[in-house]
């Protein structure tokens, strides 16, 4: 179903009781997993976008490195409000949206006024990504799809390498601040392995659809609970 962060990030907050810059901070350590993971598979199978793929990844890494400071500087129960909107937002999309994001079979468009777009628009999707990350992947094959016009597989790894490259700096940016909870991270990177397993087997059971819904109802759930929780602090 996609959207991770947006179950993990206000369980960190919520549950394990992590303020909002150390669980953003935290968070990305299965973030980068996941994306180094995925950036080698679409390798290991033939599917390269370079360089572009280094062109977006580089363009998203400048704007992550001050949507991350940004994230530990921002107020908490600003940060948590923000946060809420988002986890609804980008979980509605999640369940609604069509099967697929995909483009035309029409000819990709890398070059000239397309290409310094798709950089500029891979700067702002880094700011986005370096503050919050939740939902950063649909923005991505979005902008890939409609203004570069690549197709899903080449999308998809092009999203994995560029969200892996700017997460290193993100990354860098929260542990300098001491922003992340090392053990903590390690054990969602586990948690998060486990968990593939168990929903790809469960998606053949169930259906996608119902992934879908269950989690938009968690995701609400947890929004509503992170608002609230602002005017008890």
């Amino acid at each position: 179903a996609g959207g991770g962060s947006l179950v993990t990030l206000p369980v960190l907050i919520l549950f394990l009781g992590l303020d909002e810059a150390t669980a953003n901070g935290t968070n990305r350590l299965m973030v980068i997993v996941a994306a180094i993971v995925a950036s080698y598979g679409y390798k290991s199978k033939g599917v390269s976008t370079h360089p572009y793929g280094l062109y977006f990844g580089i363009a998203a890494t400048f704007g992550a490195i001050i949507g991350a400071k940004i994230a530990i500087d921002i107020d908490g129960d600003t940060f948590k409000r923000f946060l809420a909107i988002i986890m609804i937002s980008v979980g509605l999309i999640i369940v609604f949206r069509s099967k697929s994001i995909a483009s035309l079979d029409l000819p990709e468009r890398l070059s000239g006024k397309y290409l310094v777009a798709a950089l500029i628009g891979f700067f702002f999707i880094g700011i986005y990504g370096g503050f919050l990350q939740a939902g950063v992947g649909i923005i991505i094959m979005l902008l890939l799809t409609q203004v570069s016009r690549l197709s899903l597989i080449r999308t998809n790894s092009v999203k994995a390498f560029s969200v892996f490259f700017y997460s290193i700096a993100a990354i860098a940016i929260f542990a300098l601040d001491g922003k992340i909870i090392w053990m903590v991270g390690l054990w969602m990177v586990l948690g998060s392995i486990v968990g593939a397993w168990l929903s790809s087997r469960w998606s053949v059971d169930k259906g996608d659809r119902v992934i879908r819904i269950t989690l938009l109802i968690m995701v609400t759930y947890m929004a509503i609970k992170l608002w609230l929780d602002t005017f008890n602090t």
